[in-house]
């Protein structure tokens, strides 16, 4: 019996909404304060998924200034039958300070999953995670949270419907708010309706996106409710199946939730599709903690359990339990299902890879690009990587707990201001910068390093190298938390500093808005360039490689 192995996306790839077309599968994920955003993976096997797009990708979208962890949140995925339109819903959570999350979100439609895309149709500024349900009667609902911000009311809102205007946006009629009473978890969140013999069923997340997270069920023979609990009273999926009463409790945390029988936490927020072959699935998001911490460096990761019906009409999990599971059985005729590699190996030869990303701003070929020098990406320095306008960098998703990344750069500094090089990212107050820059004393290229740490900026004073040739490769191994930096001399890897703690970089570990625990948009691995002198300078990066080691602990 083929099996399929969690987490299917691992790395940043939260909150998977997915839709099945004809015979292939697709899964929008959400980007937060990266660039482009709204991850779009393809499958033909629901095992082995490739970033084939991103939908907002032409300015669409300002995310300067985004505060961790706000940005976009929580893309829906749809499909049309009638009009054969995907449609794909989503928040712009522009503000979370007070506790106000202001979020405007917003529909757009393509006629296939790779564009053209619509212009955004705005929706609603109500809430966050809107879902649109396409009815066969051409009636189209929005399912969204209300924010609540109100003292001594249902925290952290309710969950409403209403008709919604495709055509010219907003919604027609009033909001339904439903009284859903079947979470005793809180936090309801991400709704979404599906129908099935002639009942509503409204999926949402509840718990908040913590270790209390799972996935929860109601079903009505109206879309506006009221919606029956599912009989069990408690998620469908969840990694923390012991009960758990939050209800009016607005913390996304919930540490005493931790499951240490399980390598998998955090699971919830889900969405379900039927196979071709009539079976039933729903991915969800999930974590893996670094060993003996409650740190998640690598986010919020798309994993995938096994649904059927049961013969009263509810959905529960293949096995009976609501245990989110590492290994569930695949499709049936699968064969077998090789995984994936998630290593990167970047020549420059051509375009640059697909899953290179940027915070805050837009990847533009004033700034980056492979034309200007054959074979080498070329970086032109910018703001400071505390910086959240324009920050020169060019990162791809952290997928495990080991392993290594490795670059060539080459790069000509007169100013101590102008720095490029490699390291690790969360966010702008968060990061490790191994780098090249300009040294007065030496009156040469040196190698040295920075660091983030909850907005405080660290150097290295004691480790400076001259690099008088201007050209280096560089190396940072990153094992469970730790990461060790190298440079590569006469043919040898020499050791520059070793066993940096850098567990910080992850959800748990950094200072996101106040109120927050943290961020939810995990760790990167980037190359950039600095330049706070003339704007002048620029750096020509020859290869860029991620290699993933066997044996990563969580796995």
């Amino acid at each position: 019996m083929a099996t399929i192995q969690n987490p299917i996306i691992p790395g940043m790839a939260p909150d998977p909404s997915i839709i099945r077309v004809g015979e292939m599968y697709y899964i929008a994920t959400s980007t937060f304060h990266w660039n482009p955003a709204i991850q779009i993976f393809q499958s033909t096997d629901l095992a082995n998924w490739e970033l084939i797009d991103y939908v907002l990708k032409k300015g669409e979208v300002n995310l300067r200034g985004t505060n961790t962890p706000a940005g976009i949140w929580a893309p829906h995925l749809s499909y049309d039958e009638t009009t054969k339109r995907y449609w794909l819903a989503y928040s712009h959570m522009v503000n979370m300070a007070g506790r106000e999350f202001n979020s405007d979100s917003y529909a757009m439609w393509a006629d296939d999953i790779t564009g053209p895309w619509s212009e955004p149709i705005f929706l609603t500024a109500i809430g966050f995670d809107p879902a649109i349900f396409h009815d066969e009667d051409g009636k189209h609902y929005l399912a969204i949270l209300e924010w609540e911000t109100r003292e001594g009311y249902q925290a952290p809102g309710h969950i409403v419907i209403a008709e919604a205007d495709l055509e010219n946006g907003g919604i027609l009629g009033d909001w339904h708010r439903i009284n859903h009473g079947f979470t005793t978890r809180g936090c309801a969140e991400a709704p979404q309706i599906y129908k099935r013999n002639g009942y509503y069923y409204l999926l949402i997340a509840a718990g908040g996106t913590g270790y209390g997270h799972g996935v929860e069920i109601g079903r009505s023979k109206t879309v506006f409710g009221p919606y029956e609990p599912h009989p069990s009273g408690e998620p469908i999926i969840t990694s923390a199946p012991r009960h758990l009463f939050s209800l009016g409790d607005p913390d996304a945390g919930h540490f005493e939730m931790y499951n240490p029988e399980s390598v998998m936490q955090k699971a919830g927020h889900g969405s379900l599709v039927e196979t071709t072959t009539g079976e039933w699935y729903i991915p969800h998001l999930m974590s893996r903690p670094l060993e003996g911490t409650l740190l998640n460096p690598l986010g919020r990761e798309t994993s995938i359990q096994k649904m059927h019906w049961t013969e009263e009409g509810w959905l529960e999990m293949a096995d009976g339990s609501n245990l989110a599971k590492m290994e569930i059985e695949a499709m049936v005729n699968s064969g077998e299902l090789i995984p994936l590699s998630h290593d990167v190996n970047d020549d420059f030869s051509g375009d640059y890879d697909l899953r290179f990303m940027t915070p805050y701003r837009e990847q533009e070929n004033r700034w980056v690009n492979t034309k200007e020098r054959e074979g080498h990406l070329r970086i032109y320095g910018e703001n400071s990587f505390f910086s959240q306008i324009n920050p020169a960098i060019m990162a791809t998703r952290a997928t495990s707990f080991n392993y290594e990344v490795q670059t060539k750069v080459e790069f000509h500094p007169d100013h101590y201001s102008e720095t490029a090089g490699m390291g690790l990212y969360y966010d702008s107050n968060n990061w490790l910068y191994l780098h090249l820059t300009y040294s007065e004393e030496k009156e040469t290229t040196v190698l040295t390093i920075l660091q983030a740490k909850l907005g405080q900026r660290i150097e290295y004073p004691y480790h400076q190298l001259s690099i008088e040739e201007g050209s280096v490769e560089l190396k940072l191994v990153y094992d469970n938390g730790l990461a060790d930096l190298l440079y590569l001399k006469d043919g040898q890897w020499e050791r520059f500093a070793e066993k940096i703690d850098v567990a910080y970089l992850s959800d748990e570990g950094v200072n996101g808005e106040p109120g927050e625990i943290g961020g939810f948009t995990a760790l990167f691995n980037f190359i950039g360039s600095v330049d706070a002198h003339q704007r002048d300078s620029y750096a020509d990066f020859d290869y860029y490689t991620v290699k993933n080691k066997e044996g990563n602990k969580g796995e």
